[in-house]
């Protein structure tokens, strides 16, 4: 049983931001997988909740007039992995949302939950980190976007407004264009598990697919919050594409990165295992984008 004081379900996005205004303190309810789950621990008993699930206007993935990718908050993990824009633009992120839970989670869970949350061991957030991703967010005063570096705020908190709701997640096209990556999640099991560094990678090629016209570089579990290498992508932006330029960008996520010790992995064998998740996700961007590297 579950021990909630009002379940209100809202039948539009307006309505979620009506009913947000109304019940200040009520939890935002999307697939349930996490809201639920602490709630029969007791940890947010006698809470009110808002159900934004039945709001189909914020499902599915779609190119928008700018040629934004736009990925509505509601949005599965599963419809994710197959949708053919992902498939085709972003591949990546379908493979990083792929790693989710097991596959009970992964139908019911949204990518809108999955950043709301603010953790940094979210599978989805290094991927949206690395390209780029804004957050669209809706309330009272209309639309807010902003990238997705800002939208996270400390380890679990995020720029969500009392009023708002979020809404999308949109790739800029000059984020996804010409652009191949590779995601690659460390733990303890190969499944159901939380990841203990995660590492999102993607590179342009030149032309010749010999130079490395830009390279993208985030972590999960490297700090409070996902967080990007910029002296790694600096490190390796105009170079060319050889495995000695790999190493060289692998080295250099130790200047940004803030892993921490816990139970689950020391600070030291974070930053082993992110400097070689770097190598091994920046040779086979390459590799994805055409590339051969010696």
């Amino acid at each position: 049983m579950y021990d909630l004081k009002a379940l209100y379900e809202a039948q539009s996005v307006q309505d979620a931001v009506r009913l947000r205004l109304e019940h200040p303190e009520a939890q935002i309810l999307a697939g349930g997988t996490d809201v639920l789950v602490q709630m029969r621990e007791g940890k947010r008993a006698g809470k009110e909740l808002i159900s934004i699930y039945g709001i189909d206007s914020m499902r599915g993935v779609s190119i928008d007039e700018e040629e934004n990718i736009r990925i509505g908050s509601l949005t599965s993990f599963s419809h994710i992995t197959k949708d053919p824009i992902i498939q085709k633009y972003i591949n990546v992120l379908g493979e990083a949302v792929d790693m989710v839970g097991g596959p009970q989670i992964r139908n019911a869970g949204t990518i809108g939950g999955n950043t709301c949350n603010g953790v940094t061991s979210a599978d989805s957030a290094s991927t949206l980190f690395a390209w780029d991703a804004v957050v669209e967010l809706t309330g009272a005063e209309g639309v807010r976007r902003l990238p997705i570096q800002e939208f996270y705020l400390s380890a679990g908190k995020v720029d969500i407004r009392p009023d708002e709701i979020q809404t999308a997640l949109l790739i800029p096209k000059a984020s996804y264009e010409n652009c191949f990556g590779h995601y690659i999640k460390y733990a303890m099991r190969n499944a159901m598990d939380i990841a203990t560094t995660g590492c999102s990678v993607n590179v342009v090629l030149s032309e010749d697919k010999k130079t490395i016209l830009r390279a993208r570089i985030a972590y999960g579990v490297a700090g409070p919050i996902p967080t990007r290498a910029p002296s790694a992508e600096e490190a390796a932006g105009g170079r060319p594409a050889t495995e000695e330029t790999a190493e060289t960008f692998a080295a250099a996520v130790l200047s940004d990165i803030r892993p921490r010790d816990s139970w689950r992995a020391s600070k030291a064998f974070r930053e082993h295992i992110a400097v070689e998740l770097a190598k091994r996700g920046l040779l086979e961007s390459i590799r994805l984008a055409g590339g051969a590297t010696v």
